[in-house]
């Protein structure tokens, strides 16, 4: 992977005075913003137990497939750590903690670790789960790290991380749908809000993406194309249980994913669509026969990787997880 540091560093520059217009139209002000404690039963009121028993009764008849990747989406959410060291250190970005970048990760890590905080809590009351396997699994999997194929380079992370941010919008907002038809209004509405916020994300991060294209088109193209080519992996592709090897559980949890309709091979590759509209992908002039090649290469991709989603079966094989108890 060979980018120039130095002409990155000065989109960057550029860049990162923009993430600072723009984070109050990304971010929402803490004071007033939605957290955990509005949807959860309150614990200094009389009728918590009863409130607990409430949630307790509407969470039992959700499907065994539901929430196991309601339990993967709340482990990847917990893993919040290692995106946040990820992203602090990228090549070519301030260190300045005022500066553009560090203030906007430290910004988005906030509103982000809400959204493990209230699942956490909510599994937790639900009854359903086996907290101990689900906790030893998130420790897993801050330890282990991640590679998601960016390197330190900023181009390929504002590119995973709008990839990544409308993946986690899909599945939220799928959940929420799955449980309100399973009789679970509440869990339905957490995960909508969740939803919200990762597509207020997605905007933001697809916008500084934009602004990239627009001073460094070719470095761009360029980077987009490997990133398309060697595939996004999702955060907790090293997902496992206790006494498995790293990664094990993931695609566990990827099939209960697909056999649900939460998060599929089509939805890849709707996402991929979207960026290329999104950042006009097509249109894309001056570009030199690297940038070019990439462009046609990115261009073509979507059709060819639809035809094979189409032909996925859905996964028929069912796995017990450690995380579900009963």
């Amino acid at each position: 992977m060979n980018f120039s540091i130095g002409s990155r560093r000065e989109v960057l520059m550029h860049i990162e005075k923009y993430m600072l217009e723009k984070m109050h139209e990304y971010l929402k002000p803490i004071d007033t913003n939605w957290q955990p404690s509005d949807f959860l039963p309150d614990s200094t009121k009389p009728d918590f137990f009863n409130e607990i028993r409430d949630l307790k009764e509407n969470a039992k008849d959700l499907s065994y497939d539901l929430v196991a990747v309601l339990i993967g989406d709340t482990i990847t959410e917990e893993a919040l750590p290692t995106y946040e060291s990820w992203l602090t250190m990228v090549d070519g970005i301030s260190k300045d903690e005022q500066g553009g970048w560090m203030k906007w990760v430290r910004h988005w890590t906030a509103e982000e670790n809400r959204h493990g905080d209230l699942l956490n809590k909510y599994l937790y009351l639900s009854g359903r789960v086996d907290m101990r396997q689900m906790e030893i699994s998130t420790q897993y999997l801050i330890a282990d790290g991640f590679d998601i194929g960016t390197g330190h380079d900023p181009y390929r992370n504002f590119i995973y991380t709008s990839f990544q941010e409308l993946a986690t919008n899909v599945s939220h907002r799928r959940v929420a749908s799955l449980a309100k038809r399973d009789g679970d209004t509440l869990l339905s509405k957490m995960c909508g809000v969740i939803a919200s916020d990762e597509a207020r994300h997605a905007k933001a991060y697809k916008d500084f993406m934009m602004r990239i294209f627009e001073v460094d088109p070719n470095e761009a193209m360029i980077a987009f194309e490997d990133m398309m080519r060697n595939k996004i992996v999702m955060p907790a592709h090293f997902l496992r249980e206790v006494g498995l090897k790293m990664g094990q559980t993931f695609g566990h949890f990827t099939d209960a994913a697909q056999r649900l309709g939460v998060y599929t091979a089509i939805d890849y590759v709707d996402i991929m669509k979207q960026l290329i509209d999104d950042w006009q992908i097509e249109g894309l002039k001056d570009l030199n026969d690297a940038g070019e090649k990439a462009r046609d290469y990115v261009v073509n991709l979507p059709s060819r990787l639809m035809r094979v989603a189409e032909r996925m079966k859905n996964p028929s094989l069912e796995y017990k997880f450690s995380w579900i108890a009963g």
